[in-house]
């Protein structure tokens, strides 16, 4: 009986030791002071900004090709090169075109020549019908006196009616050869326009920012030699939440952040909006011209912009990290004495990486929020504050 009796209480102890050892962990992970850092509150100047991001683009951009086939002899400009208007950047092979400019200038000349000579057809032809009236003339008042016979004067009539003719056939062939004249000019100015078009031009200053063909090359209509972008307007095509349509408007100040330089913003300006919104990401883009610019940048890369919605000189703000979400809004946990109390809070504009506070916070109070890795603070939990 003592034994079993002894037996039974080393049990009982060491069920009493596990419970112990439970209810101290429990104690310690339900009330030992959880690890937190303090939250600047601080007071001064809040931008209230909107983020969207793009990319950038030109906002003139062309794609230089050529208007006939050919084949390239020579491509002036180089990927990375600043051109002006009219600069020459691709030549094509001209050596057939200059053949049959050189043929249809000879066409026109003969058609010059041909005009020359029918002309000069006419004048004789004129001169003819001259002497003709000058001698039907005669003999028909000769007739009247009985001094020539009806058979000359029939004669001479006759004569006169051909000389007619012969000047109405000249005037016919000066007209026809105008016509051929014309449609040699006409020819000429086609193989002229295809002779310079050999040469092309830049349409605009700017830069090149691709060259897509060698010398060698055979390109036709359409072909794409180099992309030439226009560096006037530069902007980021950005896309931004729907939600925000109303608070976006043109001429709106902003600052863009190239991811090759996070810690660098440079000034822009809204000069579009999108009418249309993406029917799955449900955003739609804002253009936002880059006022200034890096050093390095290429289109196309990445960037955010952010919108300025509103802007005051003074307000007391937090970190949006510390934030809490509840039922009613938003709260921060405050350092009562080393316990956290959440205390509800009405917010005002939002910053970049802070939020004004209008009700709830004073720049005295401490806010804490969990360190990383710590578990989650909950309302009259104990707090130890990280000083480091």
């Amino acid at each position: 009986m003592q034994s079993r009796f002894i037996q039974w209480s080393r049990t009982f102890a060491k069920w009493l030791a596990v419970l112990i050892v439970l209810a101290g962990a429990i104690y310690w992970l339900r009330f030992r002071p959880v690890p937190v850092q303090r939250v600047p509150v601080r007071s001064g100047p809040i931008v209230s900004e909107i983020i969207g991001t793009g990319t950038l683009e030109a906002r003139v951009s062309t794609t230089i090709s050529p208007k006939i086939s050919g084949r390239i002899t020579v491509v002036s400009a180089d990927q990375g090169d600043a051109v002006a208007e009219g600069d020459l950047l691709v030549e094509l092979d001209a050596a057939e075109l200059q053949q049959q400019v050189e043929i249809a200038e000879a066409n026109v000349a003969a058609a010059q020549a041909a005009i020359v000579r029918l002309s000069a057809d006419k004048e004789r032809a004129t001169v003819v019908l001259d002497q003709t009236q000058r001698t039907s003339r005669r003999l028909e008042s000769l007739l009247e006196r009985s001094a020539t016979s009806q058979e000359e004067f029939e004669r001479a009539t006759e004569a006169m009616s051909v000389a007619v003719a012969d000047v109405a056939r000249a005037e016919a062939a000066i007209t026809e050869g105008q016509k051929v004249l014309l449609a040699a000019e006409k020819t000429l100015q086609y193989h002229q326009a295809r002779l310079r078009d050999t040469r092309i031009l830049a349409p605009f200053s700017g830069l090149i920012t691709a060259r897509h063909r060698e010398s060698g090359d055979v390109v036709v209509p359409g072909s794409g030699i180099l992309t030439l972008i226009s560096t006037d307007v530069l902007w980021i095509s950005a896309w931004v939440d729907e939600t925000e349509m109303s608070r976006v408007a043109k001429d709106q100040p902003a600052r863009i952040v190239f991811r090759s330089q996070p810690e660098q913003s440079y000034p822009g300006t809204v000069v579009r909006l999108a009418n249309e919104s993406d029917r799955e990401t449900r955003e739609f883009v804002v253009d936002v011209q880059a006022n200034a610019m890096p050093d390095q940048w290429a289109v196309g890369q990445r960037a955010e912009v952010y919108l300025e919605t509103g802007r005051k000189p003074s307000a007391i703000q937090i970190d949006a990290a510390s934030l809490v979400r509840t039922d009613d809004g938003h709260a921060v946990f405050v350092n009562d004495a080393g316990v956290a109390r959440l205390r509800p809070v009405t917010l005002g504009l939002r910053g970049s990486d802070s939020v004004e506070v209008i009700l709830g916070l004073s720049a005295t109070d401490q806010v804490v929020m969990p360190r990383h890795g710590s578990a989650a603070l909950v309302d009259g939990r104990h707090v130890s504050v990280d000083e480091s």
